[in-house]
């Protein structure tokens, strides 16, 4: 069955061209700024509820979720008291309600402390926070750390969980890039597991059309969107253990920025954050797509 994505445009105009590929971008609607503490977003999330979005920074910033409302207004600051940030790159949700970090960025190649945290956070009111299950993890193919710099396919920004599972979708850092990725299985339970391979896929492009920084699941769990500087990729027709098969649909939004997350506000509308650079960036932005059949 072919499945054809029509996008609903909205208009953004940005004075700063270096934002932009083209004079007129026409895809993303600004929803709101991030408040300005938040220069290095790496990740959102939706509360259960859909009244709270959840986000985190990476690499060298606090140990701390904070809660945004719709509106943008910064509503929680919340301590996560025995987790270190090593470098927190993504964050998401299970069917339940469930909140887990991934602590899974790997530039180099080279860590060997990878954890997904499942977090005890319930509402904005909490001041803290602790994890209450540790995922600990390694990739099932590599020896090496670092691998060779032509074969830096184990850094990771992007993962969702489904059906028990976490699928994480790996970032290409590969001298010699070629927009391909690797998929990875690890069970949603507490233990140390090796990552199971299901899925080599590529992404066309260069590195900012074809670096995957954030992943998002819709609530049927058939669709998988892929963030990328400049574009989201939308999975389909993948099964639970297998990801080869899966078709891969770009779609362009004819803005550069660093885009590092993403979430489905609902089925035909998502929300996408990037990171604070000088005087572009920073912000929200609603995107909308109509699935349909033929």
């Amino acid at each position: 069955m072919l499945r054809i994505l029509t996008i609903s445009a909205f208009l953004l105009w940005s004075c700063n061209p270096k934002a932009q590929d083209s004079p007129k971008t026409d895809d993303l609607k600004v929803e709101f700024p991030l408040p300005k503490k938040l220069k290095e977003v790496s990740g959102i999330a939706l509360s259960q509820d859909q009244k709270t979005i959840w986000a985190i920074e990476d690499q060298g910033n606090k140990n701390v979720v904070y809660g945004l409302d719709l509106q943008g207004k910064l509503i929680a600051d919340v301590q996560v008291e025995n987790a270190e940030n090593n470098d927190w790159e993504d964050i998401t949700k299970d069917a339940q309600g469930n909140i887990y970090l991934g602590d899974f960025g790997n530039n180099d190649n080279m860590r060997q402390n990878l954890a997904i945290l499942k977090l005890d956070l319930k509402d904005t009111a909490q001041k803290t926070t602790k994890a209450i299950q540790t995922t600990k993890f390694h990739y099932e193919g590599q020896t090496e750390f670092p691998p060779k710099k032509s074969d830096w396919l184990y850094d990771c920004e992007a993962f969702v969980e489904m059906n028990g599972n976490f699928y994480l979708f790996t970032k290409n850092r590969s001298k010699g890039f070629d927009g391909t990725f690797l998929v990875f299985q690890v069970p949603n339970k507490e233990g140390d597991f090796e990552a199971k391979l299901i899925g080599k896929l590529k992404l066309e492009g260069k590195y900012s059309d074809a670096a995957i920084t954030s992943a998002a699941i819709n609530s049927s769990q058939d669709k998988i969107v892929l963030l990328t500087h400049k574009n989201i990729h939308i999975l389909s027709g993948f099964t639970a253990d297998n990801f080869n098969a899966a078709g891969i649909e770009k779609i362009p939004f004819n803005h550069n920025s660093q885009k590092e997350a993403v979430v489905f506000l609902d089925d035909k509308t998502l929300l996408i954050a990037d990171e604070k650079d000088k005087d572009t960036g920073g912000n929200v932005y609603r995107f909308e797509f109509n699935p349909q059949t033929k």
